[in-house]
């Protein structure tokens, strides 16, 4: 159960809702995760713009941005992230296969990612696990398919994602029923790490159809 009550459409203020609408846009619904930053209108309109900058082509594809999204979530053990962007990513064109290979390294050898997607991928779990120890070797890889400006678009898209997993996390925030009867794919190839995480799979699979 989430911590804080969602707010809900009828009870926003005019912030809120301008929030609401772009969501709405942007993802066919208003997603508990933007509810619950309701509360704090002013700070929710400023937090919420970099995910909207984020979740578009720029100077790396949104394409590229969603590996990184499900990389960095999962390897944070966000159930509720990795969830949502199973289904954007897929949009996108990313096959269940490719994202079930992103879990661990299984992504250095599967035939469905190039090399490009690797090293950006490497980075990622260096960011993720230590920042400050990036081996040089990474860099490198990196700087051989990637420029400055990608380079600085795929650190904030890390950043930006582990910090709102963690902040869903935090404040305990729940999966949509729109989401019964989709069928896990990282956490079906990995288990969840934390008891928390443990505890918001198998509440879902147990509310699956046919589970």
């Amino acid at each position: 159960m989430a911590h804080l009550p969602y707010v809900e459409y009828d009870q926003a203020d005019q912030v809120t809702k301008q929030i609401y609408d772009k969501t709405e846009a942007r993802f066919q619904m208003v997603l508990n995760i933007f509810k619950i930053t309701g509360h704090a209108p002013e700070m929710a309109e400023k937090m919420w713009e970099i995910f909207f900058d984020i979740l578009q082509e720029g100077d790396l594809s949104w394409y590229e941005k969603e590996l990184l999204i499900l990389k960095s979530t999962k390897m944070g053990d966000c159930f509720y992230c990795v969830t949502q962007h199973e289904a954007v990513s897929a949009r996108l064109g990313v096959s269940p296969e490719k994202q079930a290979d992103i879990v661990g390294v299984v992504y250095r050898t599967s035939p469905h990612y190039e090399a490009n997607e690797v090293a950006m991928l490497d980075l990622c779990s260096h960011i993720v696990l230590n920042p400050e120890g990036i081996p040089k070797e990474t860099w490198a890889a990196v700087k051989q398919f990637y420029n400055d400006a990608q380079i600085v678009e795929i650190v904030a898209t890390i950043g930006a994602y582990l910090q709102v997993s963690k902040f869903g996390d935090a404040l305990g925030v729940e999966l949509e029923e729109v989401w019964a009867g989709h069928e896990p794919v990282l956490f079906n190839a990995e288990p969840p790490n934390s008891k928390a995480a443990q505890g918001h799979f198998d509440h879902f699979v147990s509310q699956t159809p046919n589970a």
